[in-house]
């Protein structure tokens, strides 16, 4: 489990500040195999899991809707045969902020629970 995952989330509005170069290395570190997408000029954090089958696609699909839920910040999820693209991104900032570092931290750690 990484650190990151451990924080808390804050209350996020469209004003919110963008992470700063800094803060995005730094975090980054926690969550490697995450990758950093531009789409429309707004940076997302993207990945990429993969299953043996939709079955437990969808499981993890459940299990990554159960934290957003929790968090009230929810990603955009793309369930296929056999994997799931999950993206982290504060949709009213149009950007990334700290809450999506923690909650792909949070994705990470839900892979890693067996299905």
């Amino acid at each position: 489990m990484s650190r990151l995952s451990e924080q808390q989330c804050e209350a996020c509005r469209w004003d919110a500040p963008h992470v700063t170069e800094q803060e995005l290395t730094t975090f980054h570190r926690d969550i490697p195999e995450w990758k950093i997408a531009e789409r429309d000029g707004i940076r997302q954090l993207e990945r990429v899991f993969t299953f043996r089958n939709f079955r437990q696609a969808l499981a993890f699909t459940n299990r990554v809707g159960e934290i957003a839920e929790e968090a009230g910040h929810h990603p955009a999820l793309l369930t296929e045969w056999g994997k799931v693209t999950v993206t982290w991104w504060s949709h009213e900032m149009k950007g990334l902020h700290k809450n999506d570092f923690i909650l792909a931290a949070r994705t990470d750690d839900v892979a890693t629970i067996p299905l």
